[in-house]
């Protein structure tokens, strides 16, 4: 391609486009691929390839018309500017001018009208000589400097294009190797959410199987409890779930929903608790509806032991009963479990630690009302064996109460005593509750101790 130049706008001569010089970047990789083309000299017999011809281009020195060479590869300039056939030029060139210049002075005092002696003319004539000398000297001194300045300049000049070059391959490897690095980032991101997606959802199986219970009971401890209050309250957390529990190891699989601020009629003023029924492994081989009745303890942490204690029996015709056939049946329980006025008191029985502790039982045995708060109220560090001793002879010493109460005549107050059978439904209920998990002894109850139908709720 052709550029014509002016000044300092270049214009193209195959799309006459004109740009100023400054904005021309020189393409270092089309100079390279030219070195190597084959071409054919347009004004003479040479052919050969290019790099070859740059370097044959002959241009003549600025002094050839006072006896320099007229005959020089133009890539060669500098070196011939330092060569002694050029210095020796400039002194002649100096010295004729200088010797013109002298005769032009001698004309003159000649033609003066004052008549100077021989010798004094001879005096001028060797001083102005002497001086013009010594700046010959002065000047072909400064000239060598000024070569050496530019023989200097131009190997610094050389070694910064090298550098140049070099960092300029360097930003390119450093600038491809970040944009390497940068796809590889990108790429890690979604797997980085994946993986943290996937510790997380471990981490809460894990946290499920250290607290799981297969005996259709269960003891959740919430902890950061006024945090978790105030999440409700702002409503970016309204509800909290229970880790699973199950009623056997191949039973029903459970699990509670707690509105600490509340849920539907009763938001803001109770807390409302639900029981969710889930699908399990064994779900096929279960009978369903599920029609067992369920009790909620909320545990007072005190050694007063006044626990609040409700229950509601399943509507069987409800969808929340039926086999579950997604991962969680619609949650069904007692909206209105504990006022909040009482839950948010300072120093309340309820929190300690900020935690608080909600018991679940469900009733597989059909235990007698009067009897559940007892089974509330043992001791948890016991063995199972023991606690299911106890409340069998509990429930065998009330039956007996009852009997005799029944039976003893108002009229011989004074005669032996007899023991009987207890009644059929207690003894028969203690000697099959195999599943009670025992919770800290409990002194009073709520209110709505008996079954609780009419506070049952269903809630998605």
């Amino acid at each position: 391609m052709v550029f014509f130049f002016s000044r300092n706008l270049i214009k193209c001569a195959e799309c006459d486009v004109v740009t100023l010089k400054n904005e021309i970047i020189l393409d270092r990789g089309l100079r390279n691929d030219m070195k190597s083309l084959p071409i054919t000299c347009s004004l003479c017999s040479w052919n050969g390839l290019y790099k070859d011809y740059d370097v044959r281009i002959i241009v003549p020195c600025a002094l050839k018309d006072y006896g320099c060479l007229d005959s020089i590869c133009r890539h060669q300039l500098l070196e011939h500017y330092l060569s002694e056939t050029h210095q020796k030029t400039i002194v002649n060139v100096i010295r004729q001018l200088i010797s013109r210049k002298m005769n032009e002075q001698q004309e003159q005092v000649s033609g003066m009208d004052i008549d100077i002696g021989q010798d004094a003319s001879t005096t001028i004539i060797s001083t102005e000589g002497q001086q013009t000398y010594e700046i010959i000297n002065i000047l072909a001194s400064a000239i060598q400097t000024l070569n050496d300045e530019i023989q200097r300049f131009s190997s610094e000049s050389i070694r910064l294009q090298s550098s140049i070059e070099s960092l300029t391959l360097d930003f390119s490897s450093i600038k491809l190797s970040v944009q390497e690095q940068g796809s590889f980032i990108d790429g890690v991101k979604p797997n980085q959410e994946i993986l943290q997606q996937d510790i997380a959802s471990l981490k809460e199986k894990i946290d499920d199987i250290q607290y799981v219970s297969y005996d259709g009971t269960f003891i959740w401890k919430i902890t950061n409890f006024h945090e978790k209050m105030r999440d409700a309250q702002s409503e970016r957390q309204t509800s909290v779930y229970s880790p699973p529990f199950y009623s056997s190891s191949i039973g029903y699989k459970m699990r509670l929903r707690l509105y600490l601020n509340g849920d539907g009629n009763a938001r803001r003023t109770h807390m409302s608790l639900f029981f969710v029924l889930m699908r399990g492994p064994h779900d096929s081989t279960l009978k369903f509806p599920f029609s067992y009745k369920v009790s909620f303890c909320l545990y007072d942490q005190t050694t007063e032991r006044r626990h609040i204690i409700d229950s509601f029996r399943p509507d069987i015709k409800s969808n929340s009963f039926q086999r579950p056939r997604s991962e969680m049946n619609i949650a069904s329980g007692i909206p209105k479990f504990f006022p909040l006025t009482m839950i948010q008191q300072e120093n309340n029985p309820y929190v300690r630690d900020d935690t608080i502790f909600i018991k679940v039982l469900v009733d597989f045995g059909d235990i007698p009302k009067t009897l559940l708060p007892y089974v509330l109220s043992l001791n948890p560090g016991l063995p199972m064996h023991i606690q299911q001793l106890a409340i069998k002879q509990e429930a065998e010493r009330r039956a007996q109460q009852q009997q005799q109460s029944q039976q003893a005549p108002t009229s011989l107050a004074n005669r032996p005593g007899t023991l009987t059978t207890p009644p059929t439904n207690e003894i028969q209920s203690a000697q099959t509750l195999f599943n009670i998990l025992p919770s800290p002894n409990m002194t009073k109850t709520n209110d709505q101790l008996p079954d609780s139908n009419n506070n049952s709720n269903n809630h998605e």
